[in-house]
Parts: structure tokens; sequence; C-alpha cells
């Protein structure tokens, strides 16, 4: 009878999960169609991709969870939460192979790989178990170390190994942290009840070692300092469009994971450690170190490498208070990030796919002969950057109000500083994001110069999600308050 039970269990926890279950039929899929196609492969293959991407975002709509939904006995957990950020995943998915311009020869592993990823990403935003936690991670990491490869050439090897070693030590070290948790709880469910009892109960220093080892892959995930190491090589080496999926998607299922982990350690306000502070100074270490290594680089996409770390610094910000505000206006930057992340990415592959860019120098007057994707790309500086008349303002404004708010109400100086910083970090940020427009427009054009080739399609892309940013800034009502109506319990 039990058997039964639990095979019930199994069988209705499965129809919860159509968004996965059609991803994992377009894998299938996009296997068989690789092996078999012999014409069009990469035209067919992306289209019959784009068109999953789209089912599974209106299926997520349409299935919408208003009340939680625990599955597989209580591995995962399906709530408006992790719907949210799934819908951030097949988004980023999608205008990933929008972007993207694979060989027809390699363009089914293409694809397979991006919707293992996606596929990861989904079910560690439902995680609610340490196996399961591992499980989605490694599903996460694994075709990542083979898309950061996907350049195939001597430089693009060596960042996918980089990338490979740096993840294998943050996996054992999480692993280990997990053994250790296990032991002092006696369980691997962190939202049961067991698990805060006997974490409360426990005064043992291991708590903090276990803690630590845990975070230290999460930290991998999202690329924040100290465990950032892999991100520039990989950023350099690898295609444009890949760098953009791999610096929003494993970001930000990192980051939802990260929100979950916190809480439950955190012990609902009772843990002897002060978590509120330790969010805060890897906030303030990514802040400050990415925003700093950035200034010296002249390799573009080496640069907004250490761009995506300073902003892995805002998004903590929003953890760091400890309060549901903070987590919502987090929520909106997660949006906002993806829009702006992709839109820069777009338009410097755009760049390259004409000219040679190696360094920032080679943009030199560029915007006079090409001035749509010149734009496109100003407005996506801008836009990280956080000035008006860009959704980025709104978003860290949001992000510094709540930390505001969060500091008037505790008073920690932790909090004070990591305000300060971010608003000083928020100028420093100013001198690289703009040099590229600066050099764009205000910058002869190098001898042999010449314009772009230019694509009413992309520029159309480009000029969709510029629109995007400027209406977020000037109405970010509709967003803010759908993200509001988001009620996450551990």
């Amino acid at each position: 009878m039990e058997l039964k039970v639990q095979l019930t269990g199994i069988s209705e926890s499965v129809g919860h999960l159509l968004p996965e279950l059609v991803l994992i039929s377009s894998l299938v899929i996009s296997l068989l169609l690789g092996l078999f196609l012999k014409k069009n492969k990469q035209t067919i293959l992306y289209i019959f991709s784009l068109a999953t991407y789209l089912a599974s975002f209106f299926i997520i709509i349409q299935t919408w969870p208003h009340q939680p939904v625990s599955l597989f006995g209580g591995m995962m957990r399906l709530d408006d939460f992790s719907a949210f950020f799934k819908l951030l995943f097949f988004t980023g998915g999608f205008l990933t192979i929008l972007i993207s311009k694979q060989k027809g020869e390699t363009a089914s592993e293409y694809i397979i790989l991006i919707d293992a990823i996606l596929l990861g990403a989904c079910l560690l935003a439902m995680s609610m178990n340490f196996v399961m936690l591992i499980l989605s991670m490694e599903l996460i990491s694994l075709p990542s170390y083979v898309l950061a490869g996907f350049a195939f050439d001597r430089k693009s090897s060596e960042g996918s190994l980089k990338y490979f070693l740096f993840g294998t030590v943050a996996t054992a070290c999480m692993i280990y942290g997990i053994s250790l948790i296990y032991g002092l709880s006696g369980t691997l469910d962190f939202s049961s009840n067991q698990f805060i009892e006997a974490l409360i109960d426990s005064k043992d220093s291991l708590l903090f070692v276990a803690s630590f080892l845990i975070l230290t892959a999460l930290l991998f995930k999202i690329a924040a300092v100290p465990f950032h190491l892999w991100a520039p090589d990989v950023y350099e080496s690898a295609p444009t469009p890949v760098v953009a999926f791999l610096s929003v998607v494993p970001k930000l299922a990192g980051l939802a994971i990260f929100i979950k982990m916190v809480l439950a350690l955190n012990l609902f306000g009772q843990s002897a450690l002060p978590w509120s502070m330790i969010v805060a100074f890897f906030a303030i270490l990514s802040i400050v170190i990415g925003n700093l290594s950035a200034l010296v680089q002249t390799n573009p996409k080496r640069m907004l490498a250490y761009s995506s770390i300073a902003q892995s610094g805002f998004l903590l910000i929003g953890l760091a208070t400890m309060s549901m505000e903070g987590i919502h206006f987090l929520m909106f930057y997660a949006v906002i990030f993806l829009i702006m992340n992709f839109l820069v990415f777009a338009v410097l592959h755009q760049f390259e796919n004409s000219i040679n860019i190696q360094s920032v120098h080679n943009f030199a007057g560029l915007g006079r002969l090409s001035f749509l994707p010149a734009f496109s790309l100003l407005i996506g500086m801008i836009a990280l950057t956080g000035l008006p008349p860009t959704a980025g303002f709104t978003a860290k404004l949001l992000i510094f109000t709540s930390l505001w708010t969060s500091y008037e109400d505790s008073h920690s100086i932790t909090l004070l500083i990591l305000m300060v910083v971010g608003l000083i970090n928020t100028v420093i940020a100013l001198f690289y994001y703009l040099k590229i427009p600066y050099l764009l427009f205000l910058k002869e054009p190098v001898s042999g110069s010449v314009a772009i080739k230019n694509s009413f399609p992309r520029n159309l892309f480009h000029l969709i999600l510029v629109m995007l940013l400027i209406y977020l800034f000037l109405l970010p009502g509709g967003l803010m308050g759908w993200i509001n109506q988001i009620t996450f319990v551990l």
C-alpha cells in the first residue's frame, strides 16, 4: 500500500513538470534531428528550439502556481518564486538562440547543451533537498564546461579547462559541506522543521565550516568574489552568444538557490551566524574588485566579465537586507540584468561578425559608420552603469532603497558601508562602461575602418531590447506590481 502511495505521488508530481518534460522531449528530438537531417540542419534546429522555449514559457504562465506544491516527497517545490525564475531561464535560452550562428555540423550539440543547462536551472530553482541541489548543479555545470569551449580553438579550450577545474573543486567543497550539515541535522531537506531545530540547537563550529563550503559552490556559480577567477578567461575565449547565455542563466539559477540556502541557514533569524553581514561582505568584495578590475581591461569581453562580477555584488545587496522587499527588488534587478546583458552581448556579436574586436580601441569612430548598432550599445552600457533613461537606473534605485530601509531598521554599520561602497562604485563604473560609447561617437575612425554589415532583423532585435529598457524606466509599476505578488516562504 505504501509503494502504491509513493507511485501515485510520483505520477502526480510529474504532471506539474510539463515545461521540463517539453524541454526533455526537445533535447531528444534535437539529437535525432542532428543525426538524420542533411540539409538546412541549423535553420530547422533553431526554429524548433525557439518554438520549444516559447511553448515552455507560455505553459509556465498558463499553469502559474498560486499555491506552493511539494513534488517528489519534498525533493522539489513548485511555487511562484521558482516559476518566476523559470520564465527568466527560458527567455535567456530564447534570446541566445536568436543571436547564435553556430556551424551546421555542431548546431545539434549546441542546442542539446543549452537545453540541458535550462533543465538543470529549472530543477535547481525548485530544489528543496540537498541531493536535488547537487544533481541540478551538475546538470548545469557539465554542459557549461563544454559550451565554454565551443569556439574550438586553443584559447577556448584553455578557458573551458579552467572553468572545469574551478567548478570541480567548488562542487567537491559543496558536497563535503553538505555531508557535515547532514551529520549535524540528520536530514537533507533544508526546509524541514528537523533541519531548523537541529541547527538552532547546534553550537558546533562545524556549522560555520559547512555553511562556508556550501556557499563556495553557489558563489562560484554566480561568479562572485573570491570565486570569480574562472569568469574573465571564459568570457574572453568563448563564443559571444555562449557568454551571453552563461552570464545570465547559470548566474540567475545560482542566485535563486543562493537565496533559499541563505534563508535556510539563517534559521528564521535564530542563527548564531550574522548572515546579513556575511552576504554584505561578499557583495562589497564583488562590487569593488569587479569594478576596479574592469577599469584596467582593454578587451571588451574581459571587461564585461568583471562587470558581471560587479553586477553579482549588486544583486546580492537585495539579499543582504534579509527582507521580502529586498528580495522582490532583487528579482526586478534580475529581469533588467537579463535584458541589458543580452543587449550588450548581441550588439558586440554583430560587431564581431564584421570586424576583429580585440580591444575597445577597435570601436573608434564606428558609431559614425554604423549608427544603429552603436546607439543600441550605448543604451546597453548606460543601463549597466545604472543611469536614466534606462531601467538599469530604476533597478539600482530600488536595490539601494531596500538597503537604506534595512539600515534604518537595523542600524547595521555593515549595511551602511555596503550602501556607501555601492554608490561610490556606481560612479567608478562610469569610467569603463562609457569608454566604448566615447570611442564609438567621439573618436575619429581608424584608417581602414568600414561599416559593419547592416542587418535589419538584428537591428530590430536590438531596438526592441532598447525600448524595453526605456519602457521599464518610464513605467516599472507593471513588472514591479507583478513581482510584489510573489510570496516566497522557505
